[in-house]
């Protein structure tokens, strides 16, 4: 079940790195109009939904991936929060830093979770 949810993850994250160039989906700079977009944003979501994909091969690797992506987007929305949106290589607004710590908590949650069911 878990490898699935890596993979819906995976899907979600790279759908929302491609639409965030794609003017469709933009409107000033913002995807859907509330999240804040740039070149190395949308990136950022592309590589995660990649490696989500390829973390979904075996049950320890999506376990490894939820823990560490959970860490990274935590971090990501705290730095987000404190810095007022400024992340050096891109900028978020709070609709971001909400998303990202939304992200980050149920990524720890699922990589704990599984690492206890199976245990």
């Amino acid at each position: 079940m878990i490898r699935f949810i890596a993979i819906l993850f995976g899907i979600a994250f790279i759908f929302a790195g491609v639409a965030g160039f794609m003017p469709a989906f933009t409107t000033n700079g913002a995807l859907l109009g509330i999240f804040e977009v740039d070149s190395m944003h949308n990136m950022g979501y592309i590589v995660s939904g990649v490696i989500a994909i390829m973390a979904a091969t075996s049950y320890r690797l999506t376990k490894l991936y939820f823990l560490i992506f959970g860490v990274i987007y935590t971090i990501v929305a705290i730095l987000g929060f404190w810095r007022n949106g400024d992340l050096f290589i891109m900028h978020v607004n709070m609709a971001d830093n909400f998303l990202h710590l939304g992200i980050g908590i149920v990524s720890l949650l699922l990589g704990y979770y599984a690492s206890k069911k199976q245990a």
